[in-house]
């Protein structure tokens, strides 16, 4: 009777976690950055080179901070939603481009609009890395004191901004 247990008691270990890890979001990467202080950016604005982006000017306000580049697609795709939503709900929306040669990004905000206040150039990547950046697009919720307290891997639709992001800036205003 044993000998049937024992196999039996594997499968079903087996089995529940198997329901566990298919129960999981596979595209929620938990982020190490959550409820830490947004990393210092001070990297040259785009279009005013002369100017940098300081993220300690930015605390006492929510704001948003989306990681794109020109070469990405879903970053294109996102752009009418961010300038929507940051219109409609006056969210200050800032932009990281990420990896990119300036020339290339600012002949991209040309074409597509440009719905940041202002967006800084990480060439190399540093930058990105310390906020823990996987890829393009992403999106930081950053609240007054300066703190990340949501993180957007991948393209915002409009439900996506609706179900989770507006949410998320609603509970911290």
């Amino acid at each position: 009777m044993l000998r049937y247990l024992v196999p039996l008691a594997a499968f079903l270990a087996m089995a529940v976690f198997l329901a566990m890890g298919l129960s999981r979001d596979p595209r929620a990467v938990p982020s190490a950055m959550i409820d830490k202080p947004a990393p210092a950016i001070g990297l040259p604005v785009l279009l005013a080179p002369g100017k940098k982006l300081d993220v300690q000017s930015l605390r006492g306000q929510v704001w948003l901070l989306n990681v794109w580049a020109s070469w990405c697609g879903p970053c294109k795709d996102e752009l009418p939603v961010l300038r929507e939503a940051a219109q409609r709900h006056g969210i200050p929306l800032y932009g990281l481009n990420y990896k990119d040669k300036p020339e290339e990004a600012e002949a991209w905000l040309a074409r597509n609009g440009n719905p940041y206040i202002a967006s800084a150039s990480d060439l190399d990547g540093r930058v990105g890395i310390e906020y823990g950046v996987y890829g393009v697009p992403e999106t930081f919720v950053i609240d007054r004191d300066g703190r990340i307290r949501y993180k957007q891997l991948g393209l915002i639709t409009p439900e996506i901004w609706r179900d989770r992001i507006q949410p998320a800036i609603e509970a911290l205003q």
